[in-house]
């Protein structure tokens, strides 16, 4: 892992946004350290959006507060993960991510 690839992982963790950037960033080299944080962030930012549009039809704090608290402790997971150099997986849904996002 060289220090390109730990800056295109690290860049895929900053909103929705940035893991499309760190795509196109990754898309010549295909470095497999940089590939596997991309799918995790674009899982993180993908299903926060879909499973959020449900959450808001329950008219909960409750529910919205720990909802938000979950997906913020996965981000904060695989951004340290990112920033150690590490290729562990989130919690729960991270193996899923590589197996949806395998083309990535």
């Amino acid at each position: 892992m060289d220090k390109e690839s730990k800056n295109i992982a690290i860049v895929s963790y900053f909103t929705i946004i940035g893991a499309i950037i760190a795509l196109f960033m990754n898309n010549e080299k295909k470095d497999p350290f940089a590939s596997f944080h991309i799918r995790q962030a674009l899982g993180i930012f993908l299903s926060f959006f879909l499973i959020g549009y449900f959450i808001g039809y329950f008219d909960s704090w409750t529910i919205s507060s720990a909802f938000y608290l979950f997906y913020f402790i996965l981000w904060i997971y695989g951004f340290l993960g990112a920033l150690q150099g590490q290729m562990k997986a989130i919690p729960i849904l991270g193996e899923q991510f590589q197996k949806i996002f395998k083309n990535v």
